[in-house]
C-alpha cells in the first residue's frame, strides 16, 4: 500500500500493535536496500507515519498506566524506555544521533537511544577505532537511503552482490550445477553434491574527514541528514565502487581487472586494434562457460559504448547494440545489458554475471565521529565517516573480458 501522506500513513497504522510496525518497518529497510526501483519518497512517508503511530500508542498505553488522582489511585512514575540490539534502527536513535552530531540538547528517550548505540558500537571496537569515546554508527534508516542513491547512480555497484557479514570469515556460494536428469521408474539414482566456492572478505578501513561551519548547529536534522547522505555517498560509496573494477586487494578491496588471472584465449580475446570487430565481440560471449550466461551483463565505460559498439553491424548489416529508451537501462549488446561504469579503463570490456558472483562488504555499516576542537581556529566542525568494507570477484570463470592489446 502506498500512502500519499503522512496523516494517511498515520491513520492506517494507528491501530497496529508494536511488533506489526517493526515488521513494516524492517520490511521497508530491506525493500530499500535492494530494490534500486523502489519509491524512497513514499517509503519514507510510510515510515514517518509507522513512527507517529507508534509514538501515539506508546503515549496512550502510558497515560492508560498511569492512575488519576480523582479516582483515588496513587500515581505511578512513567517507566523509562529501554533499547535492544535494533537500537540502530529506531527513530528515537536517529534523533538523538543527528541531534549531538549538530550539539542540539536531547531529550532523555533520546539519550537512552544514544547510550545504546554507542553501547553498540562498542561491540564493534575490534572494527572500528575511535580517537573519542563518543563514536556512532549511523542509523539504518540513512544507511538504507546512502545504500540505495549509490545504486541508482549506475555503475558496478549498483549490479554487484552486497554482504553484511563478518570478516574474515568464509562463505559459501553457489556455482551453476548440473541439471537434474530423467528417471527410469525404480532405477537407483546418484547422488549429486552441490557445486560450491568460498568467499573470505577481509576488514579494510575507508575514511572520509569533511569540514562544515558551525553554524550548521542551526541546521533541521532533515537538512543535516540530506547533507550527510549526500556527502557519504559521494566519498564512502564511491570508493567501493572504483575498487569494484581497480582495486589492488593490498589494503584495499580486489578488482575485477587484478583480481582476475586474465589469460588470452581462455577467458579474454585481445586484439591490436583499437576499435574491435563483430567477431571479436563473438569470440568474447563464446569465452564465457555454461551457466554464467544467464544474467550476464557488459561492463565497460561511456567511450568504450560509444566508440567501439555504437554502430558495429552483425553479418546482416543489423546493428548488435539496441538502445532502449523506454527503460532505465542503457540498452543491449547482442541479448546482454550494458553498465556504463567510468572507473573502466579504454578499450575495455568484461562480461560477467555480477549479480551473482562478484560482491563487496560492508559489515559494520559508517561510523561517524565529530570534533568541535580540531578546527576550533577556523569555526569550523569536523566529522569522521569510518567505514570497514571489501570487495572482490567471487568466481572468476564468471566473467570474461574484450581488450586492446598494450602498445
Amino acid at each position: 500500500m502506498k500512502f500519499k501522506t503522512v496523516a494517511e500513513a498515520f491513520n492506517f497504522y494507528r491501530t497496529k500493535t508494536v511488533e506489526e510496525m517493526e515488521t513494516r518497518a524492517r520490511e521497508i529497510g530491506k525493500l530499500i536496500d535492494t530494490d534500486e526501483t523502489a519509491d524512497i519518497a513514499a517509503l519514507n512517508i510510510e515510515l514517518s507515519g509507522i513512527r507517529e503511530a507508534r509514538e501515539n500508542l506508546e503515549t496512550r498505553s502510558s497515560a492508560a498506566a498511569t492512575l488519576n488522582v480523582i479516582t483515588g489511585m496513587s500515581m505511578e512514575p512513567k517507566e523509562k524506555k529501554t533499547f535492544g540490539d535494533d537500537v540502530l534502527d529506531t527513530p528515537e536513535y536517529r534523533s538523538a544521533f543527528y541531534k549531538n552530531l549538530l550539539g542540539q540538547s536531547l531529550s532523555d528517550t533520546e539519550k537512552t537511544a544514544l547510550d545504546a548505540g554507542l553501547k553498540q558500537a562498542e561491540k564493534r571496537a575490534d572494527s572500528f577505532t575511535s580517537s573519542t569515546d563518543a563514536v556512532a554508527i549511523l542509523p539504518t534508516q540513512t544507511l538504507n537511503e546512502i545504500i540505495s542513491k549509490a545504486r541508482k547512480q549506475g555503475g558496478l555497484l549498483a549490479e554487484c552482490r552486497s554482504f553484511s557479514l563478518p570478516t574474515k570469515i568464509s562463505i559459501p556460494v553457489g556455482t551453476p550445477g548440473n541439471k537434474a536428469s530423467w528417471h527410469t521408474e525404480g532405477a537407483e539414482t546418484e547422488g549429486d553434491k552441490p557445486a560450491l566456492t568460498t568467499v573470505t572478505f577481509d576488514g579494510y578501513e575507508i575514511i572520509k574527514v569533511f569540514s562544515i561551519s558551525a553554524k550548521t548547529r542551526r541546521m533541521s536534522i532533515a537538512a543535516f541528514e540530506n547533507y550527510l547522505v549526500q556527502e557519504l555517498t559521494a566519498c564512502v560509496m564511491e570508493t567501493i565502487n572504483e575498487a569494484l573494477v581497480n582495486g589492488t586487494g593490498s589494503g584495499q578491496g580486489t578488482g575485477l581487472l587484478t583480481g582476475i588471472t586474465w589469460t588470452a584465449g581462455a577467458n579474454m580475446i585481445q586484439t591490436a586494434k583499437t576499435t574491435f570487430a563483430y567477431d571479436d565481440v563473438i569470440k568474447t560471449i563464446a569465452l564465457l562457460k555454461r551457466g554464467y550466461s544467464n544474467g550476464a551483463k557488459w561492463a565497460m565505460n561511456n567511450a568504450m559504448l560509444y566508440t567501439s559498439f555504437y554502430g558495429m553491424v552483425d553479418s546482416t548489416g543489423r546493428p548488435i547494440f539496441i538502445a532502449d529508451p523506454k527503460s532505465e537501462s542503457i540498452g543491449k549488446i547482442l541479448g546482454h545489458e550494458v553498465v556504463i561504469d567510468d572507473n573502466m579503463p579504454d578499450h575495455t570490456a568484461i562480461l560477467g554475471n555480477y549479480a551473482q558472483y562478484m560482491g563487496y562488504n560492508m559489515p559494520e555499516g559508517i561510523a561517524v565521529e565529530v570534533s568541535r576542537e580540531s578546527s576550533f581556529r577556523k569555526g569550523l566542525i569536523d566529522y569522521r565517516a569510518l567505514a570497514i568494507a571489501d570487495c572482490k570477484p567471487i568466481v572468476s570463470e564468471a566473467f570474461v573480458k574484450l581488450c586492446k592489446a598494450a602498445g
